[in-house]
């Protein structure tokens, strides 16, 4: 089969540009395209089942972004999920696959197919554990033996989440042992709302949460050692102090990713593996006990076929208006900010771990803006090639003060992403990483 080279007429080709994330990722693409112009120029392409939506899709971009270049010099390919051969002639055109389908338990796998057998380099936004787990398991070894990266969750899940904790841990002097992270999404005055993709991914995920289980058993993994002190999980619904408002566990994918990352540097690069737990803000008592009633009467609806057949026809009833099939307008994504708090703590340089409780810690922020909240430069994006994915940082010198007991980082650092894959988070553009102490 073939391999994945440079000399493909396309690096990247946006699989999915008519749904409702692929039309901003066209957007975002277009916008970092025409900034390597000359012979470094991105190149790239949009692929879909309808011409004529894809067109469309097209001529919106360039209204919007007033480049009428668009609507002629964008290369447009018909390929459709159901029909392998369409998918093969697609992979073969591009570097990288950015696959924007979903539900991905329904639409992810022969995507994935396509590109290892076809030798093109694949990327997702999924944040459905149980399809990142079983393309894991079942193409692993066909993907590594065609040098082919099949790369998931590269949007909102879980790209903050991953990225974060590898940059807390270089930040931290000495051994970081456990994190815990609290997401606090902001919106404006006409409120927020979620995608009817992303509700449908929730009520099939959690209906099928049992397979997961299973599907983790047939890893073989032994458990991760724990180093130095073991975190005590909190409580289902319970007040932070760290972000002043009643939170609960985060249920998206962070963890399951987090965690296979942490293995892997754990497995192959013999670092310490970091303990980890994600949670979300809700807000306040009355968020609380919506949350509640509307959770309960979710999680009995899931188990049987007439449940999920109405969540999904009726989101935004089921929902309390936080998802629609309409999805956001452009004024809620404008004006939504996302922040990601990572609250670290581990063994100050020249400490064993296994010698007393932790004596030093960290805290360090993802935050995320639309075009209303600060808006600053976006990340960029370059030509890629099969080793392309960059990141660059800047960072302030950083002191440490120590006590008898304590160590505590000072300064401030600022870690500006420039990852390839950012590029499909196109709600929140401003991605920066900043340590507070």
């Amino acid at each position: 089969m073939a391999a994945a080279t440079s000399d493909r007429p396309y690096h990247i080709i946006i699989f999915g540009a008519t749904g409702f994330t692929g039309q901003f990722v066209v957007e975002e693409v277009a916008r970092c395209a025409a900034e390597t112009p000359g012979d470094s120029s991105l190149k790239w392409a949009v692929a879909g089942r309808s011409r004529q939506r894809l067109e469309a899709v097209l001529e919106k971009a360039a209204g919007r972004l007033s480049m009428p270049e668009l609507r002629t010099d964008t290369e447009i390919i018909v390929a459709d999920v159901s029909i392998e051969e369409s998918l093969a002639i697609m992979c073969q055109q591009g570097v990288v696959i950015l696959n924007c389908v979903g539900p991905y338990r329904f639409y992810g796998e022969p995507v994935v197919k396509a590109c290892i057998e076809n030798g093109a380099h694949y990327v997702d936004i999924c944040g459905e554990p149980q399809f990142l787990e079983r393309m894991q398991l079942e193409y692993h070894t066909n993907a590594l033996d065609r040098g082919v990266y099949v790369i998931g969750s590269c949007g909102f899940d879980s790209i903050p989440a991953d990225l974060g904790i590898l940059y807390t841990q270089r930040q931290f002097k000495g051994t970081l042992t456990a994190v815990e992270s609290f997401l606090k999404i902001s919106s404006g005055p006409e409120g927020s709302s979620g995608h009817d993709a992303t509700w449908q991914s929730a009520v099939y995920g959690f209906a099928d949460s049992g397979s997961l289980r299973q599907l983790r058993k047939k890893f073989g993994h032994k458990p991760l050692p724990v180093v130095g002190a073991k975190v005590k999980k909190r409580g289902f619904v319970f007040f932070s102090k760290e972000i002043e408002q009643y939170a609960i566990p985060f249920m998206g994918s962070d963890p399951s990713v987090v965690k296979r990352t942490q293995r892997f540097l754990y497995e192959e690069e013999h670092q310490s593996p970091v303990q980890y737990s994600a949670y979300v803000g809700v807000g306040g008592l009355f968020s609380i006990a919506k949350f509640f009633c509307g959770g309960l009467l979710f999680w009995v609806m899931v188990k049987f076929s007439l449940g999920r057949k109405l969540l999904t026809m009726f989101p935004s009833f089921f929902s309390f208006g936080l998802f629609s099939k309409a999805g956001p307008t452009m004024k809620q994504i404008e004006d939504t900010c996302f922040s990601l708090t990572f609250f670290g703590e581990g063994y100050s340089e020249g400490t064993d771990p296994s010698q007393g409780p932790p004596n030093a810690k960290i805290c360090t922020q993802v935050v995320g803006a639309g075009e209303v909240c600060t808006r600053q430069e976006p990340p960029s994006i370059k030509p890629v090639s099969s080793t392309a994915s960059r990141t660059a940082a800047s960072s302030s010198r950083s002191e440490t003060t120590s006590s008898p007991s304590t160590v505590t980082i000072k300064g401030q650092t600022t870690f500006q992403l420039k990852y390839i894959v950012f590029i499909l988070i196109p709600t929140f553009h401003p991605v920066n990483m900043t340590t507070f102490y």
